[in-house]
Protein backbone atom coordinates (compact mmCIF):
# COMPACT_ATOMS: atom_id res chain seq x y z
CA UNK A 1 0.00 0.00 0.00
CA UNK A 2 1.27 3.31 -1.11
CA UNK A 3 1.59 6.16 1.57
CA UNK A 4 -0.44 9.24 0.61
CA UNK A 5 0.85 12.54 1.46
CA UNK A 6 -1.98 14.88 2.62
CA UNK A 7 -0.07 17.74 2.27
CA UNK A 8 0.31 17.27 -1.23
CA UNK A 9 -3.25 16.15 -1.83
CA UNK A 10 -5.23 19.00 -3.93
CA UNK A 11 -7.16 21.56 -2.16
CA UNK A 12 -10.55 22.55 -2.63
CA UNK A 13 -9.12 25.27 -4.11
CA UNK A 14 -8.64 25.61 -7.83
CA UNK A 15 -7.70 27.85 -9.93
CA UNK A 16 -5.50 30.43 -7.80
CA UNK A 17 -4.46 32.59 -10.38
CA UNK A 18 -7.61 33.95 -10.87
CA UNK A 19 -8.78 35.43 -7.23
CA UNK A 20 -7.94 38.75 -6.26
CA UNK A 21 -5.27 39.55 -3.84
CA UNK A 22 -7.98 40.00 -1.45
CA UNK A 23 -9.38 36.49 -2.10
CA UNK A 24 -6.03 35.18 -1.84
CA UNK A 25 -5.60 36.26 1.23
CA UNK A 26 -9.16 36.02 2.92
CA UNK A 27 -8.56 31.86 1.59
CA UNK A 28 -4.97 31.44 3.10
CA UNK A 29 -5.94 32.91 6.02
CA UNK A 30 -9.07 30.41 6.48
CA UNK A 31 -6.96 27.60 5.76
CA UNK A 32 -4.28 28.82 8.56
CA UNK A 33 -6.93 28.96 11.40
CA UNK A 34 -7.33 24.82 10.96
CA UNK A 35 -4.18 24.83 12.41
CA UNK A 36 -4.59 25.45 16.11
CA UNK A 37 -7.31 23.36 15.93
CA UNK A 38 -5.31 20.45 14.35
CA UNK A 39 -2.68 20.57 16.95
CA UNK A 40 -5.22 20.55 19.82
CA UNK A 41 -5.86 17.04 19.06
CA UNK A 42 -2.33 16.43 19.09
CA UNK A 43 -1.72 17.88 22.96
CA UNK A 44 -1.60 14.44 24.30
CA UNK A 45 1.39 13.36 21.82
CA UNK A 46 2.98 16.72 22.44
CA UNK A 47 2.58 16.16 26.10
CA UNK A 48 4.50 12.66 26.22
CA UNK A 49 7.60 14.08 24.46
CA UNK A 50 7.65 16.26 26.64
CA UNK A 51 7.81 14.01 29.55
CA UNK A 52 10.86 12.31 28.32
CA UNK A 53 12.98 15.41 27.04
CA UNK A 54 12.63 17.01 30.44
CA UNK A 55 13.65 13.78 32.10
CA UNK A 56 16.97 13.57 29.77
CA UNK A 57 17.32 16.94 29.87
CA UNK A 58 18.13 16.83 33.90
CA UNK A 59 20.42 14.32 33.55
CA UNK A 60 22.50 16.79 31.59
CA UNK A 61 21.53 15.28 28.29
CA UNK A 62 20.47 17.06 24.81
CA UNK A 63 17.79 17.82 22.64
CA UNK A 64 18.12 17.08 19.02
CA UNK A 65 15.88 18.27 16.43
CA UNK A 66 16.54 16.62 12.44
CA UNK A 67 14.48 17.65 9.18
CA UNK A 68 15.36 18.62 5.82
CA UNK A 69 14.49 22.07 3.75
CA UNK A 70 11.88 24.10 6.07
CA UNK A 71 11.36 21.80 8.78
CA UNK A 72 15.06 21.63 9.05
CA UNK A 73 14.76 25.41 9.40
CA UNK A 74 12.64 25.55 11.85
CA UNK A 75 14.12 23.01 14.20
CA UNK A 76 17.59 25.14 13.68
CA UNK A 77 15.38 28.39 14.54
CA UNK A 78 14.07 26.81 17.42
CA UNK A 79 17.05 25.79 18.77
CA UNK A 80 18.48 29.16 18.39
CA UNK A 81 16.21 31.02 20.46
CA UNK A 82 16.36 29.00 23.49
CA UNK A 83 19.78 30.28 24.78
CA UNK A 84 18.92 33.82 24.32
CA UNK A 85 15.38 33.49 25.71
CA UNK A 86 16.18 31.07 28.66
CA UNK A 87 19.99 31.47 29.14
CA UNK A 88 20.59 27.66 28.28
CA UNK A 89 24.09 26.62 26.82
CA UNK A 90 24.00 26.74 23.05
CA UNK A 91 24.97 22.99 22.63
CA UNK A 92 21.83 22.05 25.03
CA UNK A 93 19.47 22.10 22.56
CA UNK A 94 20.69 21.54 18.53
CA UNK A 95 19.19 22.10 15.43
CA UNK A 96 20.62 19.69 12.68
CA UNK A 97 19.67 20.67 8.80
CA UNK A 98 19.79 17.74 5.86
CA UNK A 99 23.02 19.54 3.83
CA UNK A 100 24.36 21.43 6.58
CA UNK A 101 24.30 24.75 7.37
CA UNK A 102 24.87 25.96 3.71
CA UNK A 103 21.03 24.58 3.20
CA UNK A 104 19.75 26.80 5.69
CA UNK A 105 19.52 29.60 2.73
CA UNK A 106 19.70 27.57 -0.10
CA UNK A 107 18.44 24.00 -0.77
CA UNK A 108 20.90 20.86 -1.19
CA UNK A 109 19.65 18.88 -3.82
CA UNK A 110 19.08 15.43 -2.55
CA UNK A 111 20.23 15.97 0.82
CA UNK A 112 17.30 14.46 2.60
CA UNK A 113 17.36 11.23 0.41
CA UNK A 114 20.52 10.11 2.42
CA UNK A 115 19.65 7.06 4.38
CA UNK A 116 23.55 7.49 6.17
CA UNK A 117 24.09 11.14 6.36
CA UNK A 118 21.64 11.49 9.35
CA UNK A 119 23.07 9.13 11.85
CA UNK A 120 26.71 10.94 10.57
CA UNK A 121 25.81 14.31 11.52
CA UNK A 122 24.15 13.13 15.06
CA UNK A 123 28.10 11.10 15.47
CA UNK A 124 29.39 14.51 14.89
CA UNK A 125 28.10 15.40 18.15
CA UNK A 126 28.87 12.33 20.30
CA UNK A 127 25.07 11.27 20.73
CA UNK A 128 24.63 8.90 23.25
CA UNK A 129 21.52 7.62 25.52
CA UNK A 130 20.83 10.68 27.52
CA UNK A 131 19.77 12.56 24.49
CA UNK A 132 16.40 12.96 22.80
CA UNK A 133 16.08 13.09 19.02
CA UNK A 134 13.32 14.16 17.72
CA UNK A 135 12.62 14.15 13.79
CA UNK A 136 10.84 16.97 11.86
CA UNK A 137 9.36 16.45 8.08
CA UNK A 138 5.71 17.38 7.19
CA UNK A 139 5.33 14.19 5.16
CA UNK A 140 7.12 12.09 7.12
CA UNK A 141 8.69 10.08 4.69
CA UNK A 142 12.07 11.85 4.91
CA UNK A 143 15.17 9.37 4.21
CA UNK A 144 16.97 11.96 6.09
CA UNK A 145 15.24 11.78 9.03
CA UNK A 146 13.60 8.63 9.56
CA UNK A 147 16.88 6.75 8.80
CA UNK A 148 18.76 8.41 11.73
CA UNK A 149 15.70 7.51 14.19
CA UNK A 150 15.90 4.10 13.43
CA UNK A 151 19.65 3.91 14.32
CA UNK A 152 18.83 6.05 17.23
CA UNK A 153 16.58 3.46 18.40
CA UNK A 154 18.94 0.91 17.85
CA UNK A 155 21.44 2.29 20.40
CA UNK A 156 18.83 3.10 22.88
CA UNK A 157 18.46 6.94 22.28
CA UNK A 158 14.78 8.49 22.98
CA UNK A 159 13.25 9.57 19.36
CA UNK A 160 10.05 11.65 18.82
CA UNK A 161 8.47 13.17 15.51
CA UNK A 162 6.75 15.74 13.92
CA UNK A 163 4.67 15.22 11.15
CA UNK A 164 1.35 16.50 9.52
CA UNK A 165 0.10 12.96 7.69
CA UNK A 166 -1.45 10.23 10.55
CA UNK A 167 0.83 7.39 11.19
CA UNK A 168 3.31 8.18 8.65
CA UNK A 169 6.83 6.14 8.32
CA UNK A 170 8.57 8.49 10.29
CA UNK A 171 5.54 8.45 13.04
CA UNK A 172 5.54 5.12 13.07
CA UNK A 173 9.37 4.98 13.62
CA UNK A 174 9.75 7.63 16.10
CA UNK A 175 8.68 6.18 19.78
CA UNK A 176 7.24 9.30 20.64
CA UNK A 177 5.32 10.65 17.33
CA UNK A 178 3.50 13.72 17.23
CA UNK A 179 0.60 13.91 14.33
CA UNK A 180 -0.67 16.86 13.46
CA UNK A 181 -2.63 16.31 10.47
CA UNK A 182 -3.31 19.81 8.89
CA UNK A 183 -4.65 18.85 5.31
CA UNK A 184 -4.04 19.74 2.37
CA UNK A 185 -1.92 22.79 1.45
CA UNK A 186 -3.49 25.91 -0.17
CA UNK A 187 -0.78 25.96 -2.35
CA UNK A 188 -0.27 22.10 -3.42
CA UNK A 189 2.70 20.62 -1.95
CA UNK A 190 3.76 23.48 -0.52
CA UNK A 191 4.35 22.01 2.92
CA UNK A 192 5.85 25.81 4.09
CA UNK A 193 2.21 27.08 4.85
CA UNK A 194 -0.06 25.18 6.82
CA UNK A 195 2.67 21.99 7.93
CA UNK A 196 5.58 24.75 8.59
CA UNK A 197 2.82 26.91 10.56
CA UNK A 198 2.03 23.61 12.35
CA UNK A 199 5.66 22.34 13.34
CA UNK A 200 6.61 26.04 14.42
CA UNK A 201 3.99 26.42 17.15
CA UNK A 202 4.50 23.01 18.07
CA UNK A 203 8.10 23.26 18.03
CA UNK A 204 7.58 26.91 20.20
CA UNK A 205 5.27 24.14 22.66
CA UNK A 206 7.96 21.61 23.19
CA UNK A 207 10.67 24.06 23.56
CA UNK A 208 8.96 26.48 26.27
CA UNK A 209 7.02 23.52 28.06
CA UNK A 210 10.36 22.09 28.83
CA UNK A 211 12.07 25.08 29.48
CA UNK A 212 9.64 25.66 32.34
CA UNK A 213 9.60 22.90 33.64
CA UNK A 214 13.27 23.29 34.36
CA UNK A 215 13.06 26.18 35.89
CA UNK A 216 14.27 28.75 33.39
CA UNK A 217 10.95 31.26 34.34
CA UNK A 218 9.07 32.80 37.02
CA UNK A 219 5.85 33.97 36.97
CA UNK A 220 5.59 34.58 33.27
CA UNK A 221 9.48 36.40 33.14
CA UNK A 222 12.68 35.09 30.92
CA UNK A 223 14.63 35.67 33.86
CA UNK A 224 17.32 33.58 32.69
CA UNK A 225 17.17 35.53 29.18
CA UNK A 226 20.56 36.77 27.90
CA UNK A 227 20.94 40.65 28.12
CA UNK A 228 22.30 40.69 24.77
CA UNK A 229 21.25 44.06 23.22
CA UNK A 230 19.60 47.31 24.95
CA UNK A 231 16.20 45.97 24.85
CA UNK A 232 16.75 43.09 26.56
CA UNK A 233 18.40 44.89 29.41
CA UNK A 234 15.31 47.43 29.89
CA UNK A 235 13.14 44.82 29.48
CA UNK A 236 15.47 42.73 32.59
CA UNK A 237 15.10 46.70 34.32
CA UNK A 238 11.26 46.54 34.52
CA UNK A 239 11.44 42.60 35.76
CA UNK A 240 13.23 43.17 38.44
CA UNK A 241 11.16 46.34 39.49
CA UNK A 242 7.96 44.61 38.89
CA UNK A 243 9.50 41.72 41.08
CA UNK A 244 10.78 43.18 44.11
CA UNK A 245 9.63 46.79 43.97
CA UNK A 246 12.32 48.99 43.65
CA UNK A 247 13.20 52.23 41.67
CA UNK A 248 14.30 52.14 38.01
CA UNK A 249 17.86 52.94 39.38
CA UNK A 250 18.24 50.27 41.83
CA UNK A 251 17.05 48.12 39.40
CA UNK A 252 19.87 48.83 36.88
CA UNK A 253 22.48 49.14 39.43
CA UNK A 254 21.66 44.89 40.62
CA UNK A 255 21.30 44.19 36.73
CA UNK A 256 24.78 45.12 36.06
CA UNK A 257 25.74 43.97 39.54
CA UNK A 258 24.61 40.60 38.88
CA UNK A 259 24.50 40.25 35.02
CA UNK A 260 20.95 38.21 35.37
CA UNK A 261 17.64 38.99 36.24
CA UNK A 262 17.06 35.83 38.39
CA UNK A 263 20.51 36.41 39.97
CA UNK A 264 19.92 40.18 40.77
CA UNK A 265 16.25 39.22 42.51
CA UNK A 266 17.89 36.31 44.31
CA UNK A 267 20.71 38.58 45.78
CA UNK A 268 18.51 41.38 46.37
CA UNK A 269 15.83 39.12 48.03
CA UNK A 270 18.82 37.37 50.07
CA UNK A 271 20.00 40.90 51.69
CA UNK A 272 17.22 41.68 53.12
CA UNK A 273 16.73 38.87 55.13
Amino acid sequence: MSFIKTTEQDSNHNHLEKMSVSELLQNINKEDKSVPAAIEKALPQIEALVFQIVEKLKVGGRLFYMGAGTSGRLGIVDASECPPTFGVPFDLVIGIIAGGDSAIRKAVEFAEDSVTQGWKDLQDYNISKNDVVVGIAASGTTPYVISALETCNKNNIITGSISCNQDSPLSQTAQFPIDVVVGPEFVTGSSRMKAGTAQKLVLNMISTASMIQLGHVKGNKMVDMQLSNNKLVDRGIRMIMNEIDVSTETASALLTEYKSVRNAIKNYTNGRK
